[in-house]
């Protein structure tokens, strides 16, 4: 039997596991990360990557490689007439890139790697404890591992999960989904990703960027409400394209069925996030419909969120920074299942006046330019925000990605140190003898202090040091004003 030591313990090597590891090893705390599966999952059940996730992976470097390799699609057909169109979102990315998961998966190991996070596969958690001084998991060979914290990113059927004990309300919304790789011979009519139902049938599809001789392939997911069976009976190629066929409306020519899966798809939710010295992540704290491309993109920013708060209190910030971690993202979950199991439910609505309606309803009001920007940033996560404290600015909670800077952008000064950030007014003086990054604004806003994660933590005069201050050393401890400013 052997013992490890590390500063944060990672179970889980999926894209919420890799980026929290990457991100605390890069700020220079030692992280290890097991996962049970002995080699890299060739499977890809997500998809889309949404704009508010390109930012996350634009600050860490990596959004423009996958972007090279990936479609670009502009907006999401839902139904008759009813489109979800991104291309008014506040943010460089105004569309959502279409890659196989795997893709990001690869992307953010060769980032946790880079930065000095040891992953290890084929480890299986058996065991469990935890104490004032951190936690130790006992492994499938003997093995033991300490760690002053622990996140558990492994997936909906969280080993650490079920280890702490904690509860997973929820209930099943669909069974016997399909998701599959379809080569067609000619594309759909329209541009972006795009839904197709009957009363029983429903049938996604999005468009990868690869072609292969004289088809193209996308993503298909199909459902059929007369053929709702175990995820464990094999899934015919017959199913796939007659569902699609019946579901789009047109005969789509499939040429050729690559990696498919089906599966049952919940709405369940931890209660609290937090478990002492545990944290929960990603598929293990949440899991919804697929509809609207939520899981991925919600675990990553999960991720992206808890890394820097622990990274903080391993430097000697408060214990109750780790609190923030639930308070922040818990609802952000709810909503995503929210509005993931409402698009479930009104492509699958069954009774003829519903549908009825619902057809007239949707597109109308999605020609609303308020209601249909408030619903892509939605989608998009550009629009949610973390609450804010009485007496604080408005802006505090709000992502500060597209604050206009007279050198570069946010994610660019991210990319090259991933602390707090100082953004003055444009005639403000440098600040000094503060350990953050500094940056003008070009517009006649007010200065705002960001955090690591792109978020406002402070908005105001720069003149008043005393209040920004006071909120950099809430979130990093006394050692914010004790080291030498960067410029």
């Amino acid at each position: 039997m052997n013992t490890h030591d590390c500063d944060v313990l990672i179970v889980g090597a999926g894209p919420t596991g890799l980026t929290a590891a990457g991100d605390l090893a890069r700020a220079g705390h030692s992280v290890c990360v097991l996962e049970r599966r002995p080699s890299v999952n060739p499977s890809s059940r997500a998809f889309a990557t949404m704009a508010r996730t390109l930012e996350v992976l634009d600050a860490r470097g990596l959004a423009e490689d996958l972007l090279s390799r990936a479609h670009r699609a502009p907006g999401v057909t839902i139904l008759r007439g009813a489109r979800i169109d991104l291309t008014h979102l506040d943010s460089p990315y105004r569309f959502v890139m279409v890659t196989p998961q795997t893709n990001v998966d690869a992307a953010l190991h060769d980032y946790a790697v880079a930065q000095g996070a040891d992953v290890r596969r084929g480890v299986e958690v058996v065991g469990l404890q935890q104490d004032d001084a951190g936690v130790t998991v006992q492994t499938a060979d003997g093995d033991r591992w300490h760690a002053r914290y622990l996140i558990g990113a492994d997936g909906a059927h969280s080993a650490v999960r079920t280890l702490i004990g904690a509860d997973f309300p929820g209930e099943t919304i669909l069974s016997s989904v399909v998701l599959a790789d379809v080569k067609l011979a000619q594309a759909p009519t329209g541009d972006g990703l795009r839904v197709g139902s009957t009363r029983n049938r429903f049938a996604f599809l999005a468009p990868y960027q690869r072609r292969d001789g004289d088809g193209s392939w996308y993503r298909a997911m199909t459902w059929d409400r007369g053929y709702q069976v175990s995820d464990h009976v094999p899934v015919t190629d017959d199913e796939i394209v007659n569902v699609l066929d019946t579901a789009m409306g047109a005969e789509l020519t499939v040429q050729e069925v690559r990696w498919k899966s089906r599966f049952h798809c919940e709405e369940r939710q931890v209660t609290r996030y937090r478990h002492g010295r545990v944290f929960l992540a990603g598929d293990a704290a949440h899991v919804h419909s697929p509809m609207g491309g939520q899981g991925m993109n919600t675990g990553i920013q999960d991720a992206a969120n808890l890394a820097w708060k622990i990274g903080a209190v391993l430097a000697g910030a408060d214990d109750a920074v780790l609190d923030t971690y639930h308070d922040e993202r818990h609802p952000i979950a709810k909503r995503v299942l929210f509005q993931s199991g409402l698009l479930a439910r009104g492509v699958t609505l069954h009774p003829r006046v519903a549908r009825g309606l619902r057809n007239i309803l949707v597109p109308n009001l999605l020609r609303v330019p308020r209601v249909r920007d408030a619903i892509a940033g939605s989608f998009a996560g550009t629009t949610l925000r973390y609450a804010r404290h009485r007496g604080e600015h408005p802006l505090v909670g709000t992502r500060a990605t597209q604050v206009p800077l007279t050198a570069g952008r946010l994610t660019e000064l991210h990319r090259r140190s991933p602390g707090f950030v100082l953004i003055r007014e444009p005639d403000a003086a440098p600040a000094t003898a503060v350990a953050l990054q500094q940056a003008q604004r070009t517009d006649a806003g007010p200065a705002v202090l960001v955090r690591p994660d792109g978020y406002v933590a402070w908005a105001g005069d720069s003149a008043d040091r005393a209040g920004w201050v006071a909120t950099l050393t809430r979130w990093v401890g006394p050692r914010a004003t004790s080291l030498p400013a960067t410029a």
